[in-house]
């Protein structure tokens, strides 16, 4: 009798263990991935679709930033970010060197569009690229408005004057140091050209009534990649995490969901989806 029940004991003695053990290993599991992005994901709508269904099927929590691609690159420097989802090329790959981000993962893109008043009044509908287009508004002196954030738009921007061998300046080139959304309306408001990813400004093109001049141009591809922080660098990076979420963008699911994004509202996909490498 007295051995059944140390026997009893024992055993009750165990499944605690047992229990507390689980309790503490589940209590101590990061849940929580901090996405820093970029503005034109989130307020396209696209972002919030693939959130909750990789909430759904993954039981993380994605904990997003949005802003311009400097701001989003810099959370990632400095540890307050887990992934980063951006669109700047050149910061991707200094931001890899420097050995933040284990390794730049492409795997969609849409386009840049010159966006202005219909009356097109620099003529830039016949260009046949962007740098074209941008010697035309500066000959012009064209009201330009630039986001000037150093944002993944704003980098593009630069890039193309760089490669027509123009340095835009004087009243008409606006600097707004805003986001796309605010760029857009104020672009509007100033029948002013402007340059912006495609996805933000079908969102948006109820309230600032800009038509698209000029689109789909070599120069104007933009290209979006993830990247996973270094723990080495950062050690409290959620690693498990960071790699779930850039499964979730690999898989067919989420591969659907970009490609069929503004099919029903706007009449076009806003991204395409590119696949990531083997």
């Amino acid at each position: 009798m007295v051995r059944r029940r140390i026997l009893l004991i024992v055993m009750s003695l165990l499944m605690l263990l047992q229990f507390t053990a689980c309790g503490t290993s589940n209590k101590h599991e990061n849940k929580l991935v901090r996405l820093s992005t970029t503005t034109s994901v989130q307020d396209s709508g696209l972002l919030p679709e693939l959130e909750k269904l990789f909430e759904d099927k993954s039981g993380y929590t994605l904990d997003i930033v949005a802003n311009g691609t400097g701001a989003a690159i810099k959370l990632g420097e400095t540890g307050d970010a887990d992934v980063i989802l951006v669109h700047a090329k050149a910061a991707e790959e200094e931001f890899i060197e420097a050995g933040f981000g284990v390794k730049r993962l492409p795997f969609m893109h849409n386009y840049f569009i010159i966006a202005g008043d219909q009356s097109d009044p620099a003529g830039i509908t016949s260009s046949e690229n962007a740098s074209e287009a941008f010697a035309k508004i500066l000959e012009a002196e064209a009201n330009f408005v630039s986001r000037g954030d150093d944002s993944g738009t704003h980098k593009a921007e630069l890039k193309i004057w760089q490669q027509a061998g123009l340095e835009p300046a004087g009243d008409w080139y606006i600097s707004a140091g805003k986001g796309m959304g605010p760029c857009l309306t104020m672009a509007g408001e100033m029948q002013a050209y402007i340059m912006t990813d495609k996805a933000t400004y079908l969102a948006t093109r109820d309230q600032h009534k800009l038509d698209v001049i000029l689109d789909e141009s070599e120069d104007l591809k933009n290209t979006y990649s993830v990247i996973a922080i270094d723990a080495e660098k950062h050690p409290d990076t959620n690693v498990k995490g960071a790699q779930a979420w850039i499964d979730f963008l690999a898989s067919d699911e989420a591969a659907d969901i970009i490609r069929e994004f503004g099919i029903s509202q706007y009449g076009e996909a806003l991204f395409m989806y590119d696949g990531f490498e083997a």
